[in-house]
């Protein structure tokens, strides 16, 4: 006697199993033993993003009102904070106004600079990697 498939066709005369698509073998419902994998999701880890310190540089022709005005407005230091630093950077010869990732760092120095030359001083803003 023939068997037939669902849409009708013979299949001869050995029954054959249906295949779950995928290429895989097993039915529906039969577990895979002690071969059995669970995939898990991997969360991704993150890497913290460098650190930069920004560095004020002491200069014989800058004034020191002119550094805590600095300080002040690019680095949002109160009046107080400033001149402890601007008074770290006269006597020490450097001094850190702030750490930054990478890009803010970069901006800093920038407009500490063009802002410095704008009013013709040479004081130097310098970022190194921390």
């Amino acid at each position: 006697m023939a068997r037939f498939d669902r849409l009708g066709e013979e299949t001869g005369d050995n029954p054959v199993e249906p295949r779950m698509a995928g290429g895989n073998d097993k039915r529906r419902g039969e577990d895979e033993g002690p071969g059995t994998a669970v995939i898990t999701r991997v969360k991704p880890q993150t890497k913290r993003p460098n650190l930069y310190r920004v560095l004020l540089l002491n200069d014989d022709y800058t004034p020191m009102e002119f550094v805590v005005l600095v300080l002040e407005r690019f680095f949002n230091k109160d009046r107080e904070d400033a001149t402890r630093v601007m008074l770290h950077v006269h006597q020490h010869g450097v001094g850190e106004c702030g750490v930054y990732t990478y890009e803010v760092a970069e901006t800093k120095v920038t407009q500490v600079m063009d802002f410095s030359r704008k009013h013709q001083h040479p004081l130097q803003c310098v970022m190194e990697k921390k």
